[in-house]
């Protein structure tokens, strides 16, 4: 059986383990599970980690598990934070745990008949029972108040600035604690794994196991780092907020160039962790980098391996061309392809203009579109000199002084391209 730890070590997907968690894994197919609170309908890159690392224990022969928090939902995760989660309603949970199980559902095969097919549970699914009674005396009765108060996750918001912790987040290692000990008992679940913020909430669980399990219960945990950036500023946010995992949230085009624009550091830390590339193919891949940095391979290669693995290789084609638009190396028929969506983030930050569309029925001169109606130029003597030289183009075509803009030039039904030279652009939205 491969070996998952030294797997993950070489990544720098590793951070810590209980002491026998590396023998357990290599001793015998082992169940594993992390758990995804649902505090959105969809997931963001800063969940990549947990996902990648659940695809790793899947291709390494163990059994995975991913558990979407229902339950622990409703009462949110303190790790981390320094002040309380707003809580959610119950028809918010639903809507977010429905798009976190589609997202999952992408990356692990939840219909496989392999015999160490993942699968996806819902703690909601056995805490909706459990009464407050019943978890107090069989579960609380278990860990000390003192064994809970140690932990980092509850000493940092009782030292801290913030408003403290209720008594609602102080139960949230005792619930996701108990999650462990559920499936310990229904599905011989030995291992849980997490960022190593959850720490504290994963060993409780391994504690509860002990606890609850009887004198031959065994539990084990498992950690990876919390990814950064080299300037050591948080990972998994563009200028725009969040990077997320649902085209409709995060554009494809938006997604391949997040990755593409990462630095030098960041891109050979990253295509350890984000791919599922061998050894000797990514120790190849920097080698090249380093010897010619400018043609960013790894870059590329990173953008192109995590954008088919959560969006497809025909999203990653459109994504390419969209990009390539900027660098000259696109047609109109390129341009013709792109949704309304993927046309104004390529361009965003390009000048714009309205034109009435009624303008272009009949007919539209262009010197009259560069300089009255945008302003792209500030004369029409100007424009006449541009388009005389043989450096304005239309939608990616070269046009002369004689050239009229018609309803039959737009993309979409909606853009026309105006560009100068090689990289002056302007947009006409019609209408």
């Amino acid at each position: 059986m491969k070996n998952l730890v030294e797997e993950l070590k070489w990544r720098g997907l590793y951070h810590d383990s209980m002491p026998g968690t590396e023998e357990q894994l290599l001793k015998e197919v082992t169940t594993a599970y992390i758990g995804f609170d649902p505090t959105a309908d969809s997931l963001h890159i800063g969940s990549m980690v947990q996902i990648i690392l659940l695809v790793h224990l899947n291709r390494t022969g163990h059994k995975a598990i991913a558990l979407v928090g229902g339950a622990t939902g409703m009462i949110g995760d303190p790790s981390g934070k320094s002040d309380e989660r707003n809580l959610l309603n119950e028809e918010t949970l639903a809507k977010n745990v429905a798009g976190i199980k589609s997202v999952l559902s992408r990356f692990l095969d939840f219909n496989s008949k392999e015999e160490n097919a993942p699968i996806m549970v819902n703690n909601y699914d056995w805490m909706k029972e459990f009464s407050f009674i019943d978890f107090a005396r069989e579960v609380g009765k278990r860990i000390t108040v003192n064994y809970m108060m140690a932990k980092d996750s509850v000493k940092k918001r009782l030292s801290g600035e913030g408003e403290g912790m209720s008594f609602t987040e102080f139960t949230y290692q005792l619930i996701q604690g108990y999650d462990f000990y559920h499936l310990y008992k229904n599905n011989n679940c030995l291992l849980q794994m997490g960022g190593s913020d959850q720490w504290g909430n994963i060993t409780t669980g391994t504690e509860l196991v002990r606890r609850m399990g009887g004198e031959n219960a065994k539990a084990f945990a498992l950690t990876t780092p919390l990814i950064t950036k080299a300037d050591g500023s948080k990972f998994g946010k563009s200028e725009g907020g969040n990077v997320w995992l649902d085209a409709d949230k995060t554009s494809v085009y938006k997604f391949y160039q997040f990755w593409v624009n990462t630095t030098d550091a960041d891109a050979e830390k990253y295509i350890k962790i984000f791919t599922f590339l061998d050894k000797e193919t990514i120790d190849a891949l920097i080698a090249e980098h380093h010897t010619a940095p400018h043609l960013r391979v790894l870059q590329k290669k990173l953008a192109q391996e995590i954008t088919i693995f959560v969006h497809s290789e025909e999203e990653l084609e459109k994504a390419i061309q969209a990009s390539n638009i900027l660098f000259g190396n696109s047609t109109a028929e390129d341009l013709k392809k792109l949704d309304e969506t993927t046309f104004l983030e390529v361009f965003d930050g390009v000048p714009q203009a309205e034109i009435a569309k009624a303008d272009l029925e009949n007919g539209l001169d262009i010197i009259i579109v560069l300089n009255e109606k945008t302003g792209f130029f500030k004369s029409n003597g100007e424009a006449r000199r541009a388009l005389t030289a043989n450096s304005i183009s239309v939608n990616r075509e070269k046009i002369k002084e004689d050239f009229v803009l018609t309803t039959n030039d737009l993309i979409n039904n909606q853009f026309v391209l105006l560009q100068s030279g090689k990289k002056n652009y302007f947009v006409l939205r019609i209408v």
